[in-house]
Formats: C-alpha cells, sequence, structure tokens
C-alpha cells in the first residue's frame, strides 16, 4: 500500500499548514476583543486567545497524536506544544507591529499559507466522513486475508447464545480461568465442546467472516474479545501459528488510516483537476530562455564611433 510514502507525504501536508503565521488574515490584529481563559481557551496572548484546538493541531501536525486523540494538559507533550503556540503568536504580533504584513512579497507569502490551510481543512473535512471505522475495519479484514494466504492456526473456540453469555465467560476467562474447561462447561457447539473447543489446525481464509479478521488481530496464545456470529456469540483462542501472525488492527492502524486518507485526496484531486481550467508554461521555454545567450545592447547614437 505504499503506506512509508504516504505517510511522509502526509506529514507533509499537514506540517505545511501550521506554517502559515495566526496573522494569515490582514483583519487579525493585536487590538483584537479581549478574550478570557475558559474550558475552551489554552493562553491568551495580548489578547488573544490560542484555543485547546490549536493545541491539538499543531501536535497532529507534529506527529504527536493522530488526529481526533485525546490531547489535553494532562498530556506530557501538551505544555511544550502550547509554548510554541504562545511563541508563533507573539512573533506574528511582533510581525504586525512592524507592518511587515504590508510587503507584497509578504502579503503573496500569506496568501499561500491560507490555501495550505484551507487544503488542510478540506483533508480534515474528508477523513472525518469517509475515513471511518467501519471503512477501517474493512481495509483490515482486507489486508489480514491477503497476509493470512498460507497461515494455519490451532484454534478453540467457545459458542453461546447471548451477548451477556459471552461477556461473562470472557471476564472469567480474563480473570484466569482455563479456556478448555470453560469450553467444556458453557460451549453449545456440540462438535468441539467435549475437546475443551479444540478446532485443530485450520486455514483462517476459508472460515467466514469475521473470523479471519478476529483471528489475525488476536496475540499467539490470546483470547478475542466475543463477538456475534451465524449462530450466536464467539470467544476463540488461537493457541498456535504455522507460519508469522500478521499485524493486530491497532498495529495497522495508522497505516490504514494514512492510505484511506490519500485515496480520498487522490479521488478528490482527479475530479478537480478533470473540472479545473490549468494552464502551466512550456518547460522548453524555460530552457530557452536559461540558454539563450545574452545580446549585446546596441551603442546609441551619441556613443556611435566616428570613422
Amino acid at each position: 500500500m505504499q503506506m512509508n510514502l504516504h505517510s511522509l507525504v502526509l506529514a507533509g501536508i499537514l506540517g505545511a499548514g501550521m506554517i502559515c503565521l495566526s496573522s494569515c488574515s490582514p483583519q487579525s490584529t493585536v487590538q483584537a476583543p479581549v478574550a478570557v481563559i475558559d474550558s475552551e481557551t489554552a493562553a491568551v496572548v495580548n489578547s488573544e486567545a490560542i484555543y485547546m484546538i490549536d493545541v491539538e493541531l499543531e501536535a497532529v501536525a507534529q506527529g504527536q497524536i493522530e488526529p481526533n486523540s485525546d490531547f489535553g494538559p494532562t498530556h506530557p507533550e501538551f505544555h511544550q506544544v502550547l509554548e510554541q503556540l504562545i511563541d508563533q503568536r507573539l512573533l506574528a504580533q511582533e510581525a504586525l507591529r512592524r507592518n511587515l504584513d504590508q510587503d507584497p512579497e509578504a502579503a503573496r507569502r500569506l496568501a499561500a499559507g491560507r490555501e495550505r490551510l484551507l487544503g488542510n481543512i478540506l483533508v480534515e473535512s474528508l477523513v472525518a466522513n469517509e475515513v471511518t471505522d467501519d471503512a477501517i475495519d474493512r481495509m483490515y479484514e482486507e489486508q489480514v486475508k491477503l497476509q493470512q494466504l498460507d497461515d494455519e492456526v490451532r484454534l478453540r473456540q467457545i459458542l453461546v447464545e447471548t451477548e451477556a453469555e459471552a461477556t461473562s465467560i470472557y471476564a472469567e476467562l480474563q480473570g484466569g480461568r482455563d479456556f478448555a474447561e470453560a469450553a467444556l462447561e458453557h460451549s453449545q457447539d456440540v462438535r468441539t465442546r467435549l475437546e475443551g473447543g479444540d478446532l485443530g489446525w485450520i486455514s483462517p481464509n476459508e472460515l467466514v467472516d469475521p473470523l479471519p479478521a478476529r483471528i489475525g488481530d488476536t496475540v499467539t496464545g490470546e483470547v478475542s474479545a466475543p463477538f456475534e456470529f451465524v449462530d450466536g456469540w464467539l470467544i476463540v483462542k488461537v493457541d498456535e501459528r504455522r507460519t508469522t501472525p500478521p499485524k493486530t488492527k491497532s498495529e495497522m492502524r495508522p497505516e490504514i488510516i494514512t492510505f484511506l486518507t490519500f485515496t480520498q485526496i487522490s479521488d478528490i484531486l482527479r475530479e478537480l483537476r478533470a473540472r479545473a481550467d490549468v494552464q502551466q508554461r512550456d518547460p522548453e521555454e524555460y530552457l530557452e530562455n536559461s540558454e539563450a545567450p545574452e545580446t549585446p545592447s546596441e551603442p546609441s547614437q551619441e556613443e556611435t564611433p566616428t570613422p
């Protein structure tokens, strides 16, 4: 899925947006209405508020946290990120005081920063609407099937009718109860109950969904959380594996989010380019201009030497 490349590009997109100073809008001045510190405000710098969401977005841009993660004052990196934003705000305010934003080149750079931020806001909107837990689960199931093509596992199961039963048994297993003993007492699968729930060696990809993904997400020797299945509720235990286990969903989640995000970005860019009127300078024109020899200027009539 080209995850490493995508991760690097995504970091560039998110990070670039944060380069723009808080004064991107020409209306932002140090004479804004007085702000107060409340539940939404992290700091006030010369009457201008830095909001909690600003600190969270900066932490995402720096790669400290994933989007939509909790990032409050109790996080070990929170105050460091906030101090950086305070310094950034002070520098922006001083730049405005010196009227540096009035310079034509500065105005162009501020406009470019605004474009980057708007692009990031669009990306955040796409991620919120399209990169959902359901989409991540579907992608994980597809990836696990690919990784388990030659996989074989020694599997045990406990099958019961209701979620309440499964939850109660799972709590017993988490408390240290032997899986085979619990299967013998509770499992309603006649074929495996007397064998402690043992299904023997099986190929996960030959099983009905969602079993392949649940097996892939269960560490060897561990027990899965209860999940709904065809005939009731299942708990499975992976006793052994004959091949390398696939990554768990938590391990693969950042890569999946990156892949789905770039899929959405690629799709919308393809659509926008198809509708847009984009004209670019011919590269050969650049070469001609750079390679053309300088033509000596004609001497003026006053400078023309007399014979």
